[in-house]
Order: C-alpha cells, then sequence, then structure tokens
C-alpha cells in the first residue's frame, strides 16, 4: 500500500493543491495529515474541506489544540494568536467542528502517526535529540515506523534496537531497513523550514517495500503571500514563505 503523509500545511492551500494533484499520479491508496492543517495560512476552510473530501485520515496538531482550548491559546505567541483569530473567522462551524475532533494519534498499517513526538504529543518537539532521548522515546511505543511532524524541518531517527542514531534526509528516496526502527518527519506542506527551499514537502512511503520519497513541488507562492497581506496576517507568515 502506497501512503501520502503530509504534514503542516497551515492553510496554505495552494501548496496543498499542488501536492493533491501530484498524488493523484502516484497510485496512493491513502491520505494521512499529521497536524496543523491550518494556521499561519489564507485559506484554512478550503484546505480542511479538500482534506476532508479527499477521506484524509488527519490527527491534531498544536494549532487545532489551540482552537478548542484557549488556556492553550494563550501560551503561544502574538503571532500564532493573531493568526488563530483570523482563522477562526475564516472556518466555517463544520470545519471546525472537524478540526476540534481529530484524534492526537493514529496507528494505522502498524505505523504510528503524530503530531509532535511520539507517542501521542502535540505540543513537544522533537528535534536534534540526543541518544540517550532517542532511547526513551522509542521505548514509549512498539511500532517499527512513525510519523511526525510540527518541526517544519526533515528529521529521521533509527535504531537497530542497542544503537540510537540520526540520519540525514533530502527530498528523493530512499530504502528503509526493515530490521530497524525508524522516525520520519517529511517536513512540511504549507510553511517548510528546512533550509533546503520554499517549495512544498510531503512523503509517499511504500508498507510493502518499506520505501519512503520526500517530494519537493513548486506552487503559487505569490498567490498565497497576496492573500496573507489582504486578510491582515502579520507580515512574518509571508516571510517565511519566501
Amino acid at each position: 500500500m502506497r501512503l501520502a503523509i503530509l504534514s503542516d500545511i497551515h492553510g496554505n492551500y495552494q501548496a496543498l493543491k499542488a501536492v493533491l494533484a501530484d498524488i493523484d499520479n502516484h497510485n496512493v491508496q491513502q491520505i494521512y495529515t499529521l497536524g496543523d492543517n491550518i494556521g499561519y495560512g489564507p485559506e484554512p476552510e478550503q484546505v480542511v474541506q479538500a482534506l476532508m473530501t479527499r477521506g484524509a485520515r488527519s490527527i491534531l496538531g498544536n494549532h487545532e489544540l489551540a482552537l478548542k482550548s484557549v488556556s492553550y491559546l494563550k501560551r503561544l505567541n502574538f503571532v500564532v494568536q493573531h493568526s488563530l483569530e483570523l482563522v477562526k473567522k475564516l472556518m466555517s462551524p463544520e470545519t471546525i467542528a472537524f478540526s476540534c475532533a481529530l484524534p492526537s494519534f493514529r496507528v494505522e498499517h502498524g505505523i504510528r502517526f503524530v503530531h509532535g513526538c511520539p507517542p501521542e504529543s502535540v505540543t513537544m518537539y522533537l528535534q536534534n535529540p540526543s541518544p540517550t532521548r532517542l532511547e526513551r522515546t522509542f521505548a514509549t511505543y512498539p511500532e517499527q515506523y512513525c510519523f511526525y511532524g510540527h518541526t517544519h524541518a526533515f528529521g529521521r531517527y533509527v535504531t537497530d534496537g542497542s544503537t540510537y542514531w540520526t540520519e540525514k534526509v533530502a527530498p528523493g528516496q530512499v530504502q528503509l531497513n526493515d530490521q530497524w526502527r525508524h522516525i520520519n518527519n517529511v517536513g512540511s506542506v504549507g510553511q517548510p523550514r528546512d533550509g533546503k527551499n520554499n517549495k512544498a514537502k510531503y512523503g509517499l512511503f511504500d508498507t510493502e517495500n518499506n520505501s519512503l520519497e520526500i517530494r519537493a513541488l513548486e506552487y503559487d507562492v505569490e498567490k498565497t503571500v497576496a492573500l496573507l497581506a489582504e486578510l491582515g496576517f502579520h507580515a512574518t507568515n509571508a516571510s517565511r514563505l519566501l
């Protein structure tokens, strides 16, 4: 089975459209989104509706959490708070309800899907972990493969059962060793912070041969930037896309 793994779309519908069009060319059986379908971007309604139409299997991100938890929203910085106040006005009651009801993680096809850090954290970051932290993290869940988001950057952490290490990640295809366990971050669709380029990133994972391909796609960045300005989003949201 071929799975499409998307994360951190952040209301960037122009980026999502490019990804969905690409998915249609790759014999994908199921789409998973790893949280933060909404947030910094100007078209949250269009993003969520498109995912619902496609039957995507989504999980809760910290921006969805902030939609339903005022106390958590108040803990975030001004730019995020301002963005989410605008986002609420751009979403229908249906899409807000859908987003708030998402589970904090999923385990399907023997794979764990989580936004922040396994086993099920929506808010914790997993970025540049030490071998000791990796050992503790892997010990919290049993699945061989895990996909996570939240950092907007690539990540791959691996164990052979006794040693724990970090592997370099870039767009392209790799074969994951089926004797090891893997935690993978395929980057962000709507606001990548991987130091490579501003293309929309997502992953294709084949459950039969354990291959993972990270794809990077051009999209209409300028349209998203213009919409952000038109709707009154903070300038930081646009500058991160350029």
